[in-house]
């Protein structure tokens, strides 16, 4: 037999080896050759570029941020990664809706790899936190759909949705300034809030079109991808050439919804008001809308469609794996009988639903496996818990671990004189006293010493922001 025969069959019982070992995987690469598309990975292959895995996601409100952060969680985890969390007097959020600072960040979580928690953007405090290589990555949503989204979860908390009369949208969007105080607490979800997050002046008039232009400029110099909620799965498309990661690691399941009785229908007309109210939200989410499309336009789109495809084929997989074979129903907070499963509710007039896993799925699953799907589903609040815990006894054993330094002798007592009444020269001023520390929580009246090297003012993201915005 000849050489180039004896090579051919080689060539051919390797292809069918590889078929028989990758399964489904391969069949995503082959897939991608027929389309002349980059290739999925599912495992770590040698030559290709590594996972990138220090990433800032900026959490806004109402956008399916709480989707991206759990995302984001899981990887971290699955990689042994550390995320920054907040200290215990922020609660699950880094002291929102104070500018952010280093100081927020719990000890046991430091230095970290991934932040992806709530905050008030603060470019400055985060690139003294973070390695220069970080990638920053945050997500917009349609201002009429946001609004409303809004409007019906903090109806309870925000005063400048409380006080309209009946929770009437149509009657705040008719008169907004006879309700809205640009001072009060929680003011920051009434008006253009996600330029608030973004670390913007939620009050500058629309007539400002100079500082909305620079606003938007600021933002694109900042973070290298904005994802849009409306086409999630094709966010993440982009997310995953960005950062260089696997199928299996934009994998979810939709978190934080409400039921349909808990949202409203907008009535013609409403849109365009709430975009005439929000009007810098609705220049950001136009901008990047646009640029989202532009970079999977560059992408191709047989390219993304495809992606997306194997995306939804893979996340459904899952969840059977985890569902016990169908389709995961979602559940009211009362239904799910597992606590740790049970997502926060805002008031009685918002109904969140979460998901409760099966009572049999200890059968045939590995604890890896059920860890797994349990995470997957797992609300906010709760998941942050454990991951604190985890990383404080991470970091308890770590410090175990360290070298301690050698004692030093005891030195003996240095015995001085001093005269009984001591006198204070003229030229000689008193020493100044001690300036109390910024407060470490929201509305909490601990205090905190600031990071070493920490400025005395937090610069946020944006040209001349409001200052007013910054206190509770």
């Amino acid at each position: 037999m000849s050489q180039k025969k004896i090579f051919l069959v080689f060539i051919a019982i390797s292809t069918v080896s590889l078929l028989l070992h990758h399964g489904g995987h391969l069949s995503w690469t082959m897939e991608a050759f027929h389309l002349g598309c980059p290739a999925l990975r599912s495992h770590p292959a040698a030559g290709l570029k590594p996972k990138h895995t220090n990433v800032v996601f900026l959490k806004t409100h109402k956008t399916a941020s709480t989707t991206m952060q759990n995302l984001l969680f899981r990887f971290a985890e699955r990689n042994n990664l550390t995320v920054a969390l907040p200290v215990q007097a922020c609660s699950h959020q880094f002291c929102y809706p104070r500018p952010f600072a280093a100081h927020f960040v719990h000890p046991h979580t430091l230095p970290p790899n991934v932040v992806s928690s709530h905050m008030r953007f603060n470019k400055g405090e985060l690139q003294r936190l973070m390695p220069n290589d970080t990638v920053y990555i945050t997500i917009l949503r349609e201002p009429g759909s946001m609004f409303e989204s809004l409007f019906s979860y903090y109806n309870q908390y925000c005063q400048s949705f409380k006080r309209v009369p009946n929770g009437s949208l149509e009657a705040f969007l008719d008169e907004p300034w006879r309700y809205y105080r640009p001072d009060e607490k929680d003011s920051m979800y009434a008006r253009n809030t996600l330029t608030f997050d973004l670390g913007g002046d939620k009050d500058r008039p629309a007539t400002d079109v100079a500082y909305a232009r620079a606003f938007v400029a600021e933002v694109e110099r900042v973070f290298s991808l904005v994802m849009i909620a409306e086409y999630f799965d094709e966010s993440l498309v982009l997310l995953r050439h960005l950062l260089s990661w696997d199928l299996d690691d934009i994998l979810y399941v939709k978190l934080n919804m409400r039921t349909p009785s808990s949202k409203r229908s907008l009535t013609p007309g409403l849109p365009a008001k709430i975009r005439a109210w929000n009007s810098l939200d609705a220049r950001l989410y136009d901008h990047f809308n646009a640029s989202l499309w532009r970079q999977l336009s560059a992408l191709g789109a047989a390219c993304v469609a495809r992606e997306v495809r194997l995306l939804r084929r893979a996340q459904e997989r899952l969840m059977r794996s985890c569902f016990g074979g169908r389709m995961p129903l979602l559940r009211s907070a009362a239904q799910i009988k597992n606590k740790d499963l049970r997502p926060w509710q805002p008031s009685g007039k918002v109904d969140i639903v979460g998901y409760d896993l099966p009572t049999n799925l200890s059968h045939g699953f590995s604890g890896q496996a059920q860890e797994l799907c349990l995470k997957l589903i797992m609300p906010e609040v709760q998941y942050t818990q454990v991951l604190l815990r985890s990383q404080s006894l991470r970091y308890r054993r770590s410090y175990q671990l360290r070298p301690q330094p050698p004692s030093r002798p005891l030195q003996q007592p240095i015995h001085t004189v001093l005269p009984r009444h001591p006198q204070v020269h003229r030229d000689q001023a008193p020493p100044p006293p001690a300036a109390p520390g910024p407060a470490s929580g929201t509305g909490s009246t601990a205090t905190s010493r600031p990071a070493a090297g920490s400025p005395g003012r937090t610069a946020v993201l944006g040209p001349q922001a409001s200052q007013s915005e910054t206190a509770e």
